[in-house]
């Protein structure tokens, strides 16, 4: 589907069609060049149009998209002037950044961009004291470690042991060679994708879910199905008829704590899932890093563990430290059967080798103590949590949200259209958030939606809300998204 392609940097030229199918149906409808502008430079911020990829000739574009030349010419002027083309007599137009802006990560907020109030990533700092009672722990061990190669594909023998004895705990029996250490759970999903798809193949997501999700499955040129994940949770209903008639390589599931909405998967639809996805040969990867975010039930068991016995050979199970203790420790993990965890280290052998040894040295004694550094962690999210949904009841009680019993972030419904626009307000104001799109399958959908992480202090997340609130009921009206310039001079 032309809307859900990524275009890869090695095409070097994009076709007039080509960018065309990717335009939103408004610009179609009605080709203005602030608009036309506008889509143009938001598809190239969200990565969809790669960066130094030439764009179609202004004769070609204008015949695409129904518009006159002298409108293109015009778009392609106002993304010069603002430094996201650039034109050389005789080789054409190419796009870029303007000098010094951020990168866009995964919530649509400048990753990098010093000041203001960053509540577009949903992590928190490193527990006190953690990493430097870890840090003294690896110290004489490295030492030690460092008089081999230091090359460990599969990762740091102590480490596969340390996870593995973890999964086992809590109730899936795992042994070291079912691990694969990696350099977070990005990289975890990443490597799966590459193993088990080809370019054009299905992925079935919830949809909304994590964005950088849907980033590595866009950029890995994979096609999408969607389950639904609403208010009441998954339709596995339509999560089922999808998996029937599309058949999908791969189904990528965050059941525990969901993001963004922070739904917890009841067991039934656990086991559900399990079953419908080995009828249909799907490989299924479970994204457990927030599964121990548990603030008002206990931490849920590993999906896997509710098969039945040899049930649960298409289970990828993926984790990390980042939601735990630390996003900064690229640290993370796929728990899987021996055989295909032999092939993912060889996928990621042509990726980096190896991991960092000081880094696993020095999560070793974290993954092995999570749950007794988790109890203050957790409590001061609850106090957080509790702060946000009270500066959001006084600052904009026209909102509405349900408040996760795990997780780190509330799914809050703004009762109209205007995502897109409150973040480019509220950024201009100093406040960075994740507008609702950036977390759908589709262009243009939760536009009535934000995520505000919770990860913050209190009196950050006040100051926040206060931002958002006056973006929010400023005397002139947001513009909606149907109809939205997205364009900034």
């Amino acid at each position: 589907m032309a809307n859900g392609r990524v275009v890869r940097t090695a095409d070097r030229s994009m076709g007039s069609r080509q960018l065309a199918g990717l335009l939103p149906g408004e610009v179609i409808a009605r080709p203005g060049y602030r608009t036309l502008a506008g889509a143009v430079r938001e598809l190239i911020l969200d990565g969809r149009i790669p960066l130094h990829v030439r764009l179609p000739a202004e004769r070609e574009l204008a015949e695409a998209v129904g518009a006159s030349r002298a409108t293109v010419t015009a778009a392609y002027d106002l993304l010069r002037e603002s430094g996201y083309v650039r034109s050389r007599r005789g080789a054409g137009t190419w796009t870029e950044l303007p000098d010094g802006h951020p990168i866009v990560g995964a919530h649509g907020a400048g990753v990098g961009a010093g000041g203001g109030i960053d509540l577009g990533i949903a992590a928190m700092g490193a527990p006190e004291g953690a990493l430097e009672r870890a840090l003294e722990w690896a110290g004489p061990r490295l030492a030690v470690v460092a008089r081999g190669h230091g090359y460990h594909p599969y990762g740091l023998p102590e480490l596969r042991e340390a996870v593995a004895e973890r999964f086992t705990r809590r109730g899936l029996p795992t042994r070291p060679e079912q691990i694969l250490v990696t350099a977070g759970a990005q990289q975890a999903l990443v490597l799966a994708l590459g193993l088990l798809c080809g370019a054009g193949d299905r992925v079935m997501v919830e949809n909304p879910t994590y964005a950088n999700a849907l980033d590595a499955i866009r950029h890995a040129r994979l096609r999408t199905a969607a389950i639904p994940v609403g208010e009441d949770g998954w339709d596995l209903e339509i999560g089922e008829s999808a998996l029937r008639q599309t058949v999908p390589k791969v189904a990528y599931v965050v059941p525990d704590f969901h993001n963004p909405t922070g739904a917890l998967m009841p067991e039934e639809d656990r086991v559900r899932l399990l079953a419908a996805t080995r009828r249909t040969g799907t490989w299924l990867v479970v994204d457990e890093t927030l599964t121990d975010i548990a603030l008002d039930v206990p931490a849920p068991v590993p999906l896997a563990s509710l098969a039945p016995r040899g049930g649960a050979d298409h289970v990828l199970s993926v984790g990390s430290l980042s939601k735990t203790h630390w996003g900064g420790l690229r640290v993370g993990w796929i728990r899987a059967t021996a055989n295909l965890v032999t092939e993912l280290a060889a996928g990621r052998v042509a990726a980096d080798m190896t991991g960092s040894v000081l880094d696993q040295l020095v999560a070793v004694p974290l993954v092995a103590g999570i749950e007794a550094a988790l109890p203050v962690r957790l409590e001061r999210l609850r106090e957080q949590r509790a702060a946000l949904v009270a500066a959001l009841e006084r600052h904009v009680p026209e909102w509405s949200w349900r408040v996760p019993v795990g997780g780190l972030s509330l799914w809050v419904d703004l009762g109209e259209p205007v995502s897109s626009g409150l973040t480019e307000r509220a950024a201009a104001a100093g406040v960075h958030i994740g507008r609702g799109a950036r977390f759908g399958v589709d262009p243009g959908t939760f536009e009535h939606r934000l995520r505000i992480p919770y990860t913050l202090p209190a009196e950050r997340l006040e100051e926040g809300v206060r931002v958002l609130a006056g973006a929010f009921h400023e005397g002139v009206p947001l513009p909606r998204a149907v109809d939205r310039p997205h364009w900034v001079a």
